[in-house]
């Protein structure tokens, strides 16, 4: 069994970083999830009436997949995911494109009772907040990488690493 403190203890800042980042961690995996299933839903709908399947809505699901992957090899005891920070930098950028994408086509139409269309409305305002905590952990994992590296040597404590 992994103690949560053994584990918080090699994060610069300790508990409460640790614990930061695993809140984020989780949120990053339920809204990846969320859009996963939003934008599944009409490709399922186009794949049902045998129309082709929308680039845009492909692009949202495979970011949201991608974005679900991650958070859980993170969740993996033994992975630092603050080492990988520009992974998280790649998919902040993958999450502004989609934000950008159908923010344009949604934010300002007007739904008039139509179901699909409000529902694209929420999913966009679920790609923003995806595309901030990933900006946000990309960002806190630069810091951290930079901070660590700069941290002195475990037997003497006198060299720079």
């Amino acid at each position: 069994m992994i103690n949560l403190r053994d584990r918080a203890d090699q994060y610069p800042g300790g508990i409460p970083t640790f614990l930061l980042r695993l809140i984020a961690r989780f949120f990053q995996f339920i809204l990846a999830i969320t859009v996963i299933g939003l934008y599944a839903t009409d490709l399922r709908a186009a794949a049902k009436v045998h129309a082709y399947a929308d680039s845009k809505w492909v692009y949202a699901v495979v970011v949201g997949t991608l974005s679900a992957i991650t958070c859980l090899v993170y969740a993996i005891p033994f992975v630092k995911s603050y080492l990988f920070f520009l992974w998280d930098a790649v998919l902040c950028i993958l999450w502004i494109a989609l934000f950008g994408t159908f923010g344009k086509l949604y934010i300002g139409e007007d739904p008039e009772g139509n179901g699909g269309i409000k529902r694209m409305k929420n999913a966009v305002w679920v790609d923003l907040v995806n595309m901030l905590l990933w900006f946000l952990t990309a960002v806190g994992g630069a810091v951290m990488f930079f901070f660590i590296r700069r941290g002195r040597t475990l037997h003497t404590g006198r060299a720079q690493v």
